[in-house]
């Protein structure tokens, strides 16, 4: 556990701006909680706080959030389960306009409130909870939220340091990803209960989402062959590196459900391509598409794309024209 402190808003900024906090996961999504100046904030268990959260991994009096002059500072008050900061466990912290807080299972986001906040007595849960979309009031889940409210990278990394158990589920309207977390580690990953699809290319895959609701269910003792057994962070930098260059390529593929086929008339020589260029060909002539390929190729999202990129380029494969 280390002290961390954010850059705090520029002075005098946060007597001119009101600020909040939204729950963006966990049972109380959507609703918000004024910050007023120079009053304390304890969140926890116990009823008599300001911020009542009802849940087992809560301490009774878990941490304390103050805006004192240009500051907004949060304190965990020695609580069980610990409280994050960007995915970082604090002892103190100051806070700033974006920041993700993550107590329990619920993540807040600090915000810049729309109007100026009512002096006087502090929200208690009723509050937050008659705020929140009638969805959220009668569908409790361990955590949930949206993918566009907080990135799947940063999600990841705060499940990793807060050492969580359970199945992330992502649903987008076409596909449903799951990676499977054991102490914050993730050891597993399908989308769409693809067989062929291996747990690694998969994980990187779900990191280009950028829309969609996840929910973290309960554990699954299913056992899976192979685990993934490389750090979060790893996984994070590799991650996205891979889609960065991946990304650079895009202009040299066409679309994932495009057809590509071996001309008609082929007249560069197979024997001038590599083997691993080789089995892209095989699949691009026995499964047709960008897709199928990319899902049947043993070698990662990059790997691959990158030999698509070249046979496309050199004419061993054409695009179909519809």
């Amino acid at each position: 556990m280390t002290d961390h402190f954010s850059k705090p808003p520029a002075a005098g900024q946060a007597k001119r701006r009101p600020y909040g906090l939204r729950f963006i996961s966990g049972k109380y999504t959507g609703g918000e909680f004024s910050l007023i100046p120079n009053q304390e904030i304890v969140v926890g268990r116990a009823n008599d706080l300001q911020m009542v959260l009802v849940e087992d991994m809560v301490s009774r009096r878990h941490a304390r959030i103050f805006w004192d002059s240009d500051q907004i500072q949060i304190e965990d008050l020695g609580s069980t389960n610990g409280t994050f900061v960007n995915g970082e466990k604090i002892k103190r912290a100051l806070l700033k306009e974006g920041d993700r807080i993550l107590i329990g299972t619920n993540i807040l986001k600090v915000v810049s409130l729309d109007s100026t906040p009512t002096h006087g007595a502090p929200q208690n849960l009723e509050s937050v909870v008659a705020r929140r979309p009638p969805q959220a009031q009668t569908t409790i889940r361990t955590m949930s939220g949206s993918i566009e409210e907080i990135p799947l990278p940063d999600l990841l990394q705060l499940l990793y340091t807060s050492k969580k158990n359970g199945v992330l589920v992502i649903r987008t309207e076409d596909d449903v990803g799951r990676i499977y977390f054991r102490k914050g580690q993730i050891y597993h990953c399908t989308i769409n209960d693809l067989e062929e699809l291996a747990p690694l290319k998969g994980l990187f895959r779900l990191l280009t989402w950028q829309k969609g609701f996840f929910d973290l269910e309960p554990p699954d003792d299913t056992k899976f062959p192979n685990e993934i057994d490389v750090s979060v962070p790893e996984l994070l930098m590799e991650g996205l590196r891979q889609i960065d260059e991946f990304n650079a390529l895009k202009d040299q593929l066409p679309d994932l459900r495009s057809r590509i086929r071996i001309p008609d008339l082929l007249l560069p020589a197979l024997r001038a391509l590599s083997p691993e260029e080789l089995d892209v060909l095989q699949l691009a002539h026995n499964y047709g598409t960008l897709e199928s390929v990319l899902n049947k190729s043993l070698a990662m999202d990059l790997d691959t794309a990158q030999l698509l990129a070249t046979l496309l380029k050199k004419k061993y494969l054409v695009v179909v024209e519809e």
